[in-house]
């Protein structure tokens, strides 16, 4: 859980920072996330209200905050609960007044996460759920069938401003100055951007290169990110890659650590070929928005959502084989051999994104799913 907004991280906190600018053009919004020391506990912007309340007990603070708003008459005609369904029927106990949507950005109706009866509950009180991916529907309707009817996929994106093209002349100079700062100027650059950890699959990135490298001496693998967001800290798996990359030689695998937020744009900059090496069923990573919006040719895996968006030899490579190393090394090979098939891969992803996921296209999708939310009942 994070702030809004996002001086932290998450890519839940990013979506609402990118869409509060157009929605708010038309609506009035109220934000309730958590505190953070750097930011005020109330405060105004642009006409937005954030209300930030301590992460311990943040669910009863927040239903708090709403029944305090419906006692001075002050009714939302909406309220969109993020992530935790469970809560919803707290939130709508306070304000039983107002329709509610909830967003699903993971699997959160297993059978580990939300017992039968609750998730029976959260479906009957919900009027719309909105989820980042239809893979992440499916599990949701697969499992409670009554949910079909008010499941709806939108996708999310990224600040088309923030993110520009390799090839765009603006970024020219920034590039060449992050290529030098990592000291990787003359180098072919295959770009990691996540979480170190296992169902991310840095490792399985890392042991690819060892063939790449055999083959394109200039080559060199990025890897930007930490164990979780804000923690530097290397556990045992950080000192796994770490020794498996000084396997490859000096300097052929460079890690940046932790990135804050608002320079992860500029860093996808460094990159000539993104790999996404997601083992676990991904349920559409933002990564891929990311690098789209960069002009980098995408190498990902079928898994989860990621082949939603990333089609297969026409704005991306889609693995299949997605544990076994030599598939990744035989994608990058590709690209580094065909750097006219690269580019044309790379430019059908930034088309991809101009057309569909700009956080404006994000915004008036999510915006008429509220206005069907309303056709109910």
């Amino acid at each position: 859980m994070f702030t809004v907004p996002p001086i932290g991280g998450g890519a839940i906190q990013i979506l609402i920072n990118g869409v509060i600018p157009h929605i708010s053009n038309s609506h009035k919004l109220t934000v309730f996330c958590i505190t953070h020391s750097k930011l005020p506990d109330q405060e105004l912007i642009n006409g937005v209200e954030y209300i930030r309340v301590p992460r311990e007990n943040y669910v009863f603070n927040v239903g708090k905050e709403l029944a305090k708003k419906r006692s001075s008459k002050e009714y939302f005609d909406l309220v969109h609960v993020f992530n935790r369904p469970s809560d919803l029927l707290i939130y709508k106990t306070a304000m039983p007044e107002s329709r509610f949507v909830l967003s699903l950005h993971n699997e959160m109706f297993k059978e580990e996460k939300i017992s039968t009866q609750m998730g029976t509950l959260v479906v009957e009180a919900v009027d719309k759920i909105m989820t980042i991916s239809e893979y992440i529907g499916d599990s949701v309707t697969s499992r409670f069938p009554s949910a079909t009817g008010k499941v709806q996929a939108v996708y999310s994106g990224i600040d088309l401003n923030r993110y520009k093209p390799l090839w765009d002349k603006e970024v020219e100079a920034e590039r060449n100055t992050l290529r030098q700062k990592y000291g990787v100027n003359e180098k072919k650059v295959i770009l990691f951007v996540g979480r170190l950890s296992t169902v991310k699959g840095p490792d399985i990135l890392i042991e690819a290169m060892k063939q790449v490298i055999n083959k394109y001496k200039d080559s060199v693998l990025v890897v930007v990110g930490s164990k979780w967001f804000s923690d530097d800290r290397i556990d045992d798996f950080g000192l796994r890659l770490i020794q498996l990359a000084e396997s490859l030689g000096e300097n052929k695998v460079i890690f940046t650590g932790f990135v804050p937020p608002v320079e992860i744009p500029k860093l996808f900059l460094i990159g000539d070929i993104f790999v996404c090496s997601s083992q676990w069923q991904e349920p559409l990573a933002r990564v891929h928005y990311e690098a789209m919006g960069t002009g980098l040719p995408i190498i990902t895996t079928n898994r989860g959502g990621n082949a939603e968006i990333i089609k297969h030899f026409t704005n991306g490579i889609v693995i299949d084989d997605y544990t076994n190393p030599e598939a990744f090394a035989d994608s990058i090979s590709f690209l580094l051999s065909n750097e006219r098939k690269a580019d044309k891969l790379a430019r059908a992803g930034r088309a991809f994104v101009e057309t569909n996921f700009g956080f404006d296209h994000v915004a008036a999708r999510l915006e008429n799913l509220y206005l069907e939310s309303f056709e109910k009942k």
